[in-house]
């Protein structure tokens, strides 16, 4: 069973393949570990902005090494163990993993699996979990935005920002308005349904969102940027407004300007979409649940942006960390 093992915390994280041979371990590998206990055939895994950061120890948690990365997945039941009755062999599956998910394999609880669709390619269903798990917390449970509002969202053509495109736009029939650092990208906001789009690498964003909804602002922000763009968005509110922070891939954390919550009576809040699995498992479990059933009535259309194959981590991970991504990256296992 060939899996990615990150032995080593660096600026710059390398991955290595692990290929054991025949041995305990692999026998172990073939064996569900426990009777809620399922073995997964793992066929795409995606890679995440949180992966790199695990892997250079800069993450809020921090498994021992070695470890293997990888959060999300998709693949087919193998085995399951005697007390699993929500999946059976050969059903097809997204799951959510801690840290065990760029494997050929792996082994998971029942409870961290969900049965996909017949008209959902398990390519597709690998970009759900994270993005479409994120996007529909943030925007339906913390947000609460309501039909007609105005979203803002930064990092627009990322995995999660075009996943909160779609989910804005075509289930909540919400206005966007994208927010990105190149005109390539805010065009691709565009085609995937955003009804303006915003380059702040060249202007202000603040101003620019001023000029297209006027000095009332935007109902709603999710921001993944910080730093200054985060308070741009911020002073972009319109009274009662809600902002969400889903992270900081600027690398800048910014203060919030507590006396801006007062005057508009607005609420900065933030979203650990993978802490509700612990907190409060069934809000979690409902957000993959509406993800699944939104793509089963043709709601939402998942993007992919580029897949590498498993020995490609590396240039996966560089891929992801320079921000050269748009849209969903995906290790393909097979």
């Amino acid at each position: 069973m060939a899996a990615l093992l990150c032995a080593r915390r660096l600026p710059r994280p390398r991955l290595r393949r692990c290929r054991p041979g025949p041995s305990p371990a692999r026998e172990a590998a073939r064996c569900p570990g426990g009777p809620a206990r399922v073995r997964v055939d793992v066929h795409f895994c995606g890679v995440n902005f949180a992966d790199t950061l695990v892997c250079r120890g800069q993450y809020q948690e921090k498994p021992h090494l070695p470890f293997i990365p990888g959060i999300e997945f998709s693949g087919t039941i193998l085995e399951t163990g005697t007390d699993v009755c929500t999946v059976k062999e050969g059903d097809r599956v997204i799951g959510v993993s801690h840290f065990n998910a760029m494997a050929e394999e792996c082994i998971t609880d029942q409870k961290a699996l969900w049965k996909i669709p017949e008209n959902l390619s398990l390519r597709e269903a690998a970009t759900l979990p994270v993005t479409y798990g994120t996007a529909i917390l943030a925007l339906q449970h913390r947000a609460c935005t309501q039909p007609g509002e105005t979203v803002l969202v930064t990092a627009a053509a990322g995995a999660t920002g075009l996943a909160v495109i779609d989910v804005a736009t075509n289930v909540l029939q919400a206005k966007v308005i994208a927010a990105a650092g190149s005109d390539e990208k805010c065009k691709l906001a565009m085609q995937r349904g955003a009804q303006f789009s915003v380059n702040y690498s060249r202007c202000s964003l603040k101003e620019a969102v001023q000029q297209l909804v006027g000095s009332g602002g935007v109902n709603v922000a999710i921001d993944m940027v910080g730093g200054d763009i985060f308070l741009e968005a911020l002073r972009s509110l319109a009274w009662e407004g809600r902002i969400v922070v889903l992270g900081f891939a600027g690398g800048n954390i910014a203060s919030v300007p507590a006396n801006l919550l007062l005057l508009k009576n607005i609420s900065a809040m933030g979203l650990y979409w993978g802490r509700y699995q612990l907190e409060d498992f069934p809000v979690f479990s409902k957000s993959l649940h509406s993800a699944l059933q939104y793509y089963h009535q043709g709601r939402i259309q998942p993007y992919v942006g580029k897949v590498f194959k498993l020995e490609e981590v590396n240039d996966a991970f560089l891929h992801v960390m320079q921000r050269k991504s748009t849209g969903k990256v995906l290790l393909s296992l097979k």
